[in-house]
């Protein structure tokens, strides 16, 4: 836990709190995400997502976790493992946010390196990738924190807030050992 806050595996209880904490932080959150239906913003739709996210996990290809405030049990930000990838190329692509009233107190980074934790130790991931748009610094700075180097930048990677944008792209090199499966 870092300031009164915990990060554990999403779960649909959860569904009412991440809309309302996606409601409040929809505008900040508009120039980094993509598009995202009024049903996005809902306990409806979250508790949808919320579905899709465990069926994700059940099928090996997702780890989803979300950050609690312990003091009041309100959602105040996620981070996702996914598009896990075993066998010889052993990856995961790790996306993340934090509501903005929470911003700066290191809760990203302390996720960030948390997941890192599991790729390694739980799935014996080698690496973690990540993108973020090429003027978003606060993403940027987390990754660093959390010892992730930039590789590469992709153009026109993602589609976001309504056109294609570019990113940069980042690894964190978990381990140098070979494969077991």
């Amino acid at each position: 836990m870092i300031n009164g806050v915990a990060m554990r595996e999403v779960s649909p209880g959860d569904a009412a709190g991440l809309a309302e904490t996606l409601r409040r932080n929809r505008v900040s959150m508009r120039p980094f995400e993509p598009y995202r239906p009024e049903e996005f913003y809902t306990e409806h739709g979250q508790r949808e997502r919320i579905s899709g996210l465990l069926a994700e996990r059940a099928a090996g290809r997702l780890r989803p976790y979300v950050l609690i405030e312990a003091a009041t049990g309100r959602p105040v930000g996620a981070v996702n493992l996914g598009s896990i990838a075993l066998g010889p190329f052993r990856s995961g692509g790790l996306g993340y946010w934090v509501d903005q009233a929470w911003a700066g107190r290191g809760l990203a980074t302390a996720a960030v390196n948390e997941v890192c934790r599991i790729a390694h130790e739980e799935l014996g991931l080698h690496r973690v990738e990540a993108g973020t748009l090429v003027d978003n610094t606060a993403s940027q700075r987390v990754l660093a924190k959390a010892g992730f180097e930039q590789y590469g930048t992709a153009p026109k990677y993602l589609h976001i807030n309504g056109a294609w944008r570019d990113h940069r792209l980042f690894q964190r090199l978990l381990h140098d050992d070979p494969p077991t499966d």
